[in-house]
């Protein structure tokens, strides 16, 4: 039998147009799963509970960050920056939270299979989650040497960081990278890594992660699998579930068009950037205003 599965898109107020294409995309072309879970900052949640239903529940900073880690009074802000505080952490930014609550939602959910996807991403294509199972194996997205290789520098620095997390001797680290607009990740790993983290620095894990602000969930998770687990219960799959624009120049709408029809067979879904210029609503045309061709 098949694992019970979820999605899970962590986002905030200015993604929520973003957020409601992917959305709407899931509720057109993916099945195979109980919910889909938005996570939000607690003053963002009237706005994303527009986007609630039976299939869809937002949850909140209070459910999923330890109490002592609080946002800023945006008034104390720099900037009127998302900024959270703590006595045991750096000052983090939204990102960094938002890769927390990542982890931390897994405490709370009994489906086995997560499936993250972001808000600046949508489903083009018809897909269901048992898909992410190959027997009772998790695919786990990973590419091959790809922190060197990949233009954002910060990769090896992630690496880095989950080495020590993890406390991964420095000539048994690996260099791939693990980092994916669509990512699968089993939960029962997700806490048996927080217990790992736990262990091993005798404090909570929120606390061990927030000592820097350089790090990746996702390359912590991979680590994690790779490094301490020897892969178990994970199948090692190097071929993203969608194409992505990460950055700058904005597509235009036939680059758009040239995203969707490029797909490979395998690939479900598209995304581009949220800091990238591009309207939402050419967006939204380009993943809802014509169905993409069948595999």
């Amino acid at each position: 039998m098949t694992p019970k599965n979820a999605i899970v898109t962590a986002s905030y107020a200015p993604d929520f147009e973003r957020c409601a294409i992917l959305c709407e995309t899931i509720d057109r072309h993916v099945t195979g799963h109980s919910c889909h879970y938005l996570l939000v900052d607690t003053v963002d949640a009237p706005l994303f509970r527009r986007l609630e239903g039976p299939g869809r529940r937002v949850i909140t900073e209070t459910e999923l960050l330890p109490a002592w880690l609080r946002r800023m009074p945006t008034a104390l802000s720099p900037g009127g920056r998302r900024v959270w505080v703590s006595p045991f952490t750096l000052p983090l930014h939204g990102w960094h939270v938002q890769q927390i609550k990542r982890i931390a939602v897994a405490a709370l959910l009994d489906d086995e299979g997560l499936l993250f996807c972001d808000s600046d991403t949508a489903f083009v294509r018809d897909y269901d989650l048992s898909d992410m199972w190959v027997g009772d194996r998790v695919r786990l997205f990973r590419r091959e040497h790809g922190a060197r290789d990949t233009p954002v520098a910060d990769h090896m620095r992630w690496v880095e960081h989950a080495g020590r997390t993890l406390g991964i001797a420095e000539a048994d680290r690996n260099d791939h990278d693990y980092v994916s607009q669509f990512v699968t990740w089993r939960r029962r790993t997700v806490l048996d890594m927080c217990d790992h983290i736990e262990r091993l620095h005798g404090r909570h894990w929120v606390s061990v992660l927030g000592r820097s602000r350089k790090f990746s969930e996702c390359m912590i998770y991979g680590a994690y699998v790779d490094c301490i687990l020897g892969g178990a219960g994970h199948l090692v799959a190097d071929r993203p579930y969608g194409a992505v624009r990460w950055f700058d120049p904005a597509p235009t709408d036939a680059e758009l068009d040239a995203m969707i029809a490029g797909l490979e067979p395998y690939q479900v879904g598209i995304g581009v950037q949220a800091f990238v210029d591009m309207e939402p609503e050419r967006f939204r045309a380009a993943v809802l205003g014509r169905r993409a061709r069948a595999a």
